[in-house]
C-alpha cells in the first residue's frame, strides 16, 4: 500500500509541476528578457558617453591590440628532408 501512495504522489507532484511551469514560464522567461535588455542599453550607453567624452570626433579608436601568436617550430618537430634511393 505505501509503494502505491508513493507512486500516487509522484505523478502528482510531476503533474502539477508541469501544469505550474507552462504558466509561468512565459512570465519568468519575460521577465529575464527585460532585464537583460536593459543591462545592455546600460552598458551600451555607458560605451557611447566614454567615448564621446575621450575621443575626439573623427578619430579612429581601437579597443585592444592584435595578438602576436607565432608558433615554435621546435614543438611541432624536425623536418627531414629526404630522397629515395633505389
Amino acid at each position: 500500500m505505501g509503494l502505491l501512495k508513493t507512486i500516487f504522489f509522484i505523478l502528482l507532484f510531476s503533474y502539477a509541476f508541469k501544469f505550474l511551469a507552462r504558466l509561468f514560464a512565459p512570465f519568468l522567461i519575460k521577465k529575464a528578457a527585460e532585464t537583460m535588455k536593459k543591462k545592455a542599453q546600460q552598458q551600451y550607453q555607458g560605451n557611447q558617453q566614454h567615448y564621446k567624452s575621450s575621443v575626439p570626433e573623427g578619430e579612429t579608436v581601437i579597443d585592444r591590440q592584435p595578438r602576436n601568436e607565432q608558433k615554435s617550430k621546435s614543438s611541432v618537430g624536425e623536418y627531414v628532408d629526404f630522397e629515395e634511393i633505389d
